[in-house]
């Protein structure tokens, strides 16, 4: 990912994976599988990374595991979806539950950013189930079948989060 500083509270980085696509797109490139940009969407970051919440879109670096299970490291952009202390929950259509800490029962996501065929498109995490440690955040892609996320590597220590993203900007053309 490619940074440059705008002040000392915010950062912008280029978005070089489909992962988040289409809330943020990549461009069409020789090694772009899934990217259907021009060019690579920025985003601006406040950093450090103020308080969080369950949809923010979060910079961070991701565990060590997502390297060896992924074969990609360096520095994510994903959403973050579960909280410290949520248990998440994927069902056999690709929809997210979240049993949040001291209750007994599922909310199912509200995802108006996830079209039903990009839901439908990576299947292979249908039925898991994840509990989110204390002090973790349980962080997935837009783009579910382009997206190594917490389903693969698990969730993301606090300390791990660069900071939040508060702007999108698209290249013209």
């Amino acid at each position: 990912m490619v940074t440059t500083t705008l002040s000392p509270r915010t950062v912008t980085y280029a978005m070089p994976s489909s992962s988040m696509e289409p809330t943020i797109l990549c461009g069409r490139g020789a090694n772009a599988v899934g990217c259907t940009g021009i060019a690579d969407d920025h985003v601006v970051v406040e950093v450090p990374a103020p308080e969080v919440r369950r949809y923010d879109i979060v910079v961070f670096h991701p565990p060590s595991k997502a390297a060896t299970d992924c074969g990609e490291g360096g520095t994510f952009v994903k959403r973050l979806i579960g909280l410290p202390g949520d248990t998440v929950r994927e069902d056999d259509q690709g929809f997210i539950w979240i049993r949040s800490k001291g209750s007994k029962t599922y909310v199912k996501l509200k995802e108006p950013y996830l079209s039903s065929s990009r839901r439908l498109a990576d299947s292979a995490h249908f039925g898991g189930k994840w509990h989110v440690p204390q002090g973790e955040y349980f962080m997935m892609g837009d783009n579910r079948a382009q997206s190594c996320d917490s389903r693969t590597w698990g969730s993301v220590l606090r300390a791990s989060l660069i900071g939040k993203v508060v702007k999108v900007i698209r290249p013209k053309y």
